[in-house]
C-alpha cells in the first residue's frame, strides 16, 4: 500500500498536490456521517498513536492511490440494530461520491470492513441490573 504520497495536477496557473491524508480526511468524514455507524475502527498502528497522544482523524482508513484513481479501505463499528450489509453499502456509496467530487480522483473500490457492532443500550441495561 502507498502511504504519505501526493495526487499531482496541473493547471494553467501551475501544479497542484493532493496529500494522502487528505483522500482519507474526506472518507474518514463520508463514513462517519453514515446514519448507523458508530465510530472508525483503528488498526495496531492507530491504537499507538492514541496511546502516545497523536489523535488521527483517519483512523480506520487506508487509502492507495495512483495518478488519476485511488481504492479506499475503510474499517467501522456499525451500532447496533442497524441492518450491517445496508450500511456498509451507504458508507461505500458517500466514500465515493464525496472523494470524486471533492478530489477529482476516480474512486475504483471502497472496501468496508465491519469490526465490531456497538451495543449501547443493551450496556446501559445490563449496568442497571448488575447494581
Amino acid at each position: 500500500m502507498i502511504e504519505n504520497m501526493e495526487v499531482f495536477f496541473m493547471s494553467e496557473l501551475g501544479n497542484i498536490r493532493i496529500a494522502d491524508d487528505v483522500v482519507k480526511t474526506i472518507a474518514a468524514k463520508a463514513a462517519a456521517d453514515v446514519e448507523g455507524v458508530y465510530k472508525l475502527a483503528g488498526g495496531v498502528v492507530d491504537e499507538v498513536s492514541k496511546m502516545l497522544g497523536k489523535k488521527r482523524p483517519t483512523n480506520g482508513v487506508k487509502v492507495e492511490v495512483g495518478e488519476v484513481e485511488c481504492s479506499i479501505e475503510v474499517y467501522l463499528i456499525i451500532k447496533y440494530g442497524y441492518k450491517i450489509a445496508e450500511v456498509a453499502e451507504e458508507v461505500q456509496k458517500a466514500i465515493l461520491e464525496a472523494v470524486s467530487s471533492l478530489s477529482g480522483l476516480k474512486v475504483v473500490e471502497v472496501n468496508v470492513y465491519v469490526q465490531n457492532v456497538k451495543m449501547e443500550d443493551i450496556e446501559e441495561t445490563t449496568e442497571e441490573f448488575e447494581d
